[in-house]
């Protein structure tokens, strides 16, 4: 009597779970050891709370902008917020570059390490930056006066929607990394496509105040969600419906994005 060969149904949900936990160890303890990078990335987003904060604040008055219960620190914290997330995941695609620079890229595939977990850490390494990022900024405007009448529940909010925002964008640096294996290539698709992502939103400024073109394009902008998500989630009366609508479109986003991620890497593993 003769068996059937055994089927090979990929790498056990736990053990996916350990090297993801392990792989993600080993980028955090890069950043534990070099945390410029952090606090680098800390710079432009204060400047842009503090400087455009008191620079604009009286922007609030004018026809067409909505009311805010807590002027335009208020209507700006969530913008910065989502700013850091999306300029810090558009360069996360150089972990990966630089890994394949050493050979450590190759040694780990050769390795037993599991190809997801290999995905995974990079969007968890990235999404823990962002969290502690948002949470300085959040801190900062706190102390320079801001209010969110949202409460503790909308600033949880916009945190969570930051780490959405940066799945999608630092799984789409990942995916460009991998396909192009070039430095200068990924620095021109996040400078091309960052800017744009930013200003097509009502990030710094509401849209009301925008030609109506630029509103019908952020519709259909990540950044925009993420901004909306946040900004509703802190007001003293949330639309919670809003919320919702816009947190399920980033998490989606942020789902293809993560298997536009994996197929990238199958295909780095093909052609190495």
């Amino acid at each position: 009597m003769t068996t059937a060969p055994a089927r090979f149904t990929g790498p056990a949900p736990l053990t996916v779970i350990t090297h993801s936990a392990l792989l993600t160890g080993r980028l955090l303890r890069n950043l534990r050891r070099m945390p410029t990078f952090l606090v680098i990335g800390l710079v432009q987003p204060v400047i842009w709370l503090l400087l455009f904060g008191q620079l604009f604040r009286s922007v609030v008055n004018l026809p067409g902008f909505t009311p805010t219960d807590g002027g335009f620190l208020q209507f700006l914290t969530p913008g910065v917020v989502m700013m850091t997330a999306l300029l810090a995941s558009a360069w996360a695609g150089t972990t990966y570059l630089q890994d394949i620079d050493r050979g450590v890229m190759d040694r780990m595939l050769t390795s037993l390490a599991s190809r997801a977990a290999m995905v995974i850490a990079t969007m968890a390494y990235q999404a823990i930056q962002t969290l502690i990022q948002s949470m300085i900024i959040v801190a900062i405007a706190l102390v320079s006066g801001a209010h969110f009448p949202g409460g503790v529940a909308g600033v949880a909010v916009t945190l969570f929607t930051a780490v959405l925002l940066t799945l999608i964008f630092s799984a789409l640096s990942d995916a460009v990394a991998l396909l192009t294996r070039q430095q200068a290539t990924l620095i021109a698709i996040a400078q091309f496509t960052t800017l744009p992502l930013m200003f097509l939103s009502s990030a710094v400024m509401d849209l009301g105040l925008a030609p109506a073109w630029v509103g019908h394009v952020a519709d259909y902008n990540p950044m925009e969600w993420a901004v909306t998500a946040a900004r509703e989630a802190m007001l003293a009366h949330t639309n919670w419906s809003t919320v919702w609508v816009h947190l399920g479109l980033l998490a989606a986003t942020a789902l293809v994005m993560g298997l536009v991620s994996t197929r990238a890497f199958r295909t780095y593993r093909t052609a190495a």
